[in-house]
């Protein structure tokens, strides 16, 4: 079956030529998703915008760099959770000696037991 001819903007063509070079999809499966014709249009339309198609070790290194540059966000966030969650612990010893120092002070000047006895009530 011939395809119908379809003309397609400048915007479209560098639109399909990236989806070409950027993803696995093939030149064939791109004639068939944007109901193309001609087998060389795409290979025409690189030459025209001066673009070149990677090559799978192309690919592979961009993908490479890609998570390792995803790890290191995320390692970088991580580290600062962590020195944020540090920092919020020791506020919160800091709160916790200064309300026991007060207990302390009050036990001893009012003669009165504030801290619950532990064990068994008797």
């Amino acid at each position: 079956m011939r395809k119908i001819p379809t003309f397609l903007s400048d915007d479209k063509k560098l639109q399909v030529v990236q989806e070409y070079l950027n993803t696995d999809i093939t030149q064939k499966e791109l004639l068939i998703k944007y109901n193309l014709g001609g087998k060389q249009n795409i290979n025409n339309w690189i030459r025209k915008f001066g673009l070149s198609s990677s090559t799978k070790v192309q690919i592979y290194k961009k993908r490479t760099m890609t998570d390792k540059t995803d790890k290191y966000i995320y390692d970088r966030s991580s580290e600062l959770i962590i020195k944020k969650l540090e920092k919020e612990l020791e506020h919160e010893r800091l709160k916790n000696l200064a309300l026991n120092t007060v207990i302390d002070i009050a036990e001893e000047d009012l003669k009165i037991n504030i801290r619950k006895k532990s064990g068994a009530k008797q």
